[in-house]
């Protein structure tokens, strides 16, 4: 296959998850899972690396593909970051791997962190503090961030709510908390030469979200997770405005298909000449595509 080729394509989505591995074995609990999908009232589908590539090559859509590393917090065993990476190389003209370490693993997975980048072609980390169980500013995920922040690749936060864990005692043990997008303004000031994208409609943290991207040039925002109809007025707002070149496309894939985000995406009032960033030239620039 032929490396990204960005004029061939009409969006970069860069919320995308796989699921399970070439064996089966998923990325979340059972029980976690069996949950999260009553809470959205979908039927789980967990399509492979060759399944996406497809899925998204129809589309003319790249797709930035990522497990969650959850083996800490939730003892349950990480999908390999390098059978992702290996799996994207098979097909470069629309996926692009990003990994995922539990910041656990402290020095060892910033040693790790750094292979996939430089041998495997990794182009940047996920985390997801509320069911990774750590604060974004409590300092244990640093040394995945300087090494992000050294070779230039982002860092991809869930902030907000999440469905992970709802409804189960206790919420699964899974602190909302922890994915307040005001705790990576912190991060954005210790760390000020990293790219920072902040997962989601920060639900119900979405006015902190809007400030701190405004506030701290290396901060973008990605829209995954919701349908558009849904996002706040205030975000639109921003997005066609103060915030038009640190919006991103996300669909949070499968969960939600980008078919259906970009229908409703659409019909969302969004200016004639913003709709293009978001959907593609923003993430060019906060994934470090554009090397022309």
């Amino acid at each position: 296959m032929t490396a990204l080729d960005l004029d061939a394509l009409d969006a970069i989505d860069v919320h995308v998850h796989v699921e399970t591995d070439s064996c089966g074995h998923m990325s979340l609990p059972a029980e976690i899972q069996e949950a999260a999908e009553a809470y959205f009232g979908a039927t789980h589908q967990s399509p492979g690396l060759r399944e996406i590539a497809e899925y998204y090559r129809e589309r003319r859509t790249a797709a930035v593909v990522f497990t969650v590393d959850v083996e800490a917090a939730m003892g349950h065993p990480a999908l390999s970051n390098e059978e992702i990476a290996d799996g994207a190389a098979e097909y470069p003209d629309v996926l692009i791997p990003f990994a995922s370490i539990d910041p656990a693993k402290g020095r060892a997975g910033a040693r790790t962190f750094r292979r996939l980048i430089e041998d495997r072609g990794v182009r940047g980390i996920k985390f997801h503090p509320s069911i990774q169980n750590f604060a974004p500013n409590d300092r244990s995920a640093y040394p995945l961030l300087e090494v992000a922040q050294e070779l230039g690749v982002p860092a991809l936060f869930h902030t907000g709510q999440t469905g992970i864990g709802a409804g189960m005692p206790g919420g699964g043990g899974v602190r909302l908390s922890l994915s307040n997008p005001m705790l990576l303004d912190d991060v954005a000031v210790d760390l000020p030469g990293l790219t920072i994208i902040m997962a989601h409609p920060s639900f119900p943290w979405q006015d902190e979200a809007l400030a701190v991207a405004t506030h701290k040039p290396s901060v973008y925002i990605d829209l995954s997770g919701w349908s558009p109809k849904y996002f706040p007025p205030q975000l639109v707002r921003y997005a066609n405005t103060l915030l038009q070149d640190k919006v991103l496309f996300g669909s949070d894939f499968p969960l939600i298909t980008p078919d259906r985000w970009l229908a409703d995406f659409a019909k969302l009032e969004i200016k004639d000449h913003v709709r293009p960033k978001i959907l593609k030239h923003n993430a060019v620039r906060a994934l470090g595509l554009d090397t022309r």
